[in-house]
């Protein structure tokens, strides 16, 4: 018995490595908004060691005056935020929902976005910036059937497109179904690649980056557990989803490929409950080295009640990563850890 719990020990250890956490910095990105809610950010480096973030605020989610707000991080202060989109398409204004950023190699910045009622009737939004966000584009409607990264950050495929990880809501709400689309480096050109869910309601994938090419894909469920699938060829076609051995409270998550190769993940990891909200009140970060055992090496929040959730991750050009996540559907939180 003491040899088999050795020999356990000893694998978990092989899976992950990693030897410290570090707290850098941690705070809102407005203590005073000016919205009474705000949810779903997201986070970009840009030149010179700046970094956007973005989310949706406003009255209240789907209000149709919620709108996308961003601010900018320079040294160690974030600016005031600022409106950069709102919902207004033809003559009505609609809530704005899950912005995601993204640049690409040539420095173009794109804020994609969803504009509906709800996310089963949504559809995709865009702008970019070729000045790093001091002036944007008109807001132009992404292709139909296209959404745009649903709600996690797109990446750049070894050819040069970019994949973005997506899904769609049924208007019944029964129906949960993730899909990937691609585009080229100029975010044009797209095309939607379907993907068979079998038995799994799913939604939100995060996608990281293996050492040999290949694509996992990390999702939100209605099963209680994060799911998975595989794909060995850019993403042009996935294997059978199937669940891994952490919980989803139905909530968000996020990972990323860190440039050792390992990963990190943000999520939540208690069991579901009977109101939406329940399980959303611990939030940790977790570490693997192969995408498939992980081991929680930092907890972000853990209180009896809260809400904790949706976060975006991403490892900065100096090895730094940052997160950032709802508090409480009130602020925007950042924290920047290095991990070694």
């Amino acid at each position: 018995m003491k040899t088999i719990h050795l020999f356990t020990i000893i694998l978990l250890l092989a899976f992950n490595c990693f030897s410290q956490v570090t707290l850098i910095k941690e705070g809102f990105i407005d203590a005073n908004p000016e919205e009474k809610s705000c949810h779903a950010s997201t986070i970009v480096e840009l030149s010179g060691g700046k970094y956007m973030a973005a989310w949706f605020a406003g009255e209240h989610e789907n209000h149709p005056k919620v709108c996308i707000w961003v601010s900018t991080k320079i040294k160690e202060n974030w600016s005031k935020p600022v409106k950069v989109a709102d919902g207004i398409y033809e003559g009505t204004q609609y809530a704005c929902w899950n912005p995601v950023l993204f640049k690409n190699p040539s420095g173009k910045l794109f804020l994609f976005y969803k504009v509906g009622i709800n996310p089963r009737e949504w559809w995709g939004m865009m702008k970019t910036s070729l000045d790093e966000g001091k002036t944007w584009s008109a807001a132009t409607r992404l292709p139909n059937d296209i959404l745009g990264p649903i709600k996690n950050k797109s990446i750049q495929l070894k050819n040069g497109d970019i994949l973005h990880p997506s899904s769609t809501e049924s208007v019944d709400s029964k129906v949960w179904h993730t899909h990937v689309e691609i585009s080229d480096a100029n975010g044009e050109n797209w095309r939607k690649i379907p993907i068979e869910c079998g038995e799994y309601g799913v939604i939100q994938p995060s996608v990281l980056i293996h050492k040999d090419g290949r694509l996992q894909m990390l999702l939100r469920s209605r099963q209680n557990k994060i799911i998975q699938s595989w794909s060995s060829d850019n993403g042009k076609t996935w294997r059978e989803l199937t669940p891994i051995n952490l919980p989803n409270p139905n909530s968000g998550i996020d990972a990323v490929t860190l440039k050792d190769g390992s990963f990190l993940l943000v999520y939540n990891p208690l069991p579901s409950g009977k109101e939406w909200s329940n399980g959303r009140n611990v939030l940790k970060l977790a570490h693997s080295t192969d995408g498939i055992n992980w081991t929680d090496i930092y907890t972000l929040e853990n209180k009896e009640k809260g809400e904790f959730s949706y976060p975006a991750i991403i490892q900065s050009s100096d090895g730094l990563v940052h997160i950032t996540y709802t508090f409480d559907r009130k602020l925007i939180k950042n924290v920047v850890l290095s991990v070694k």
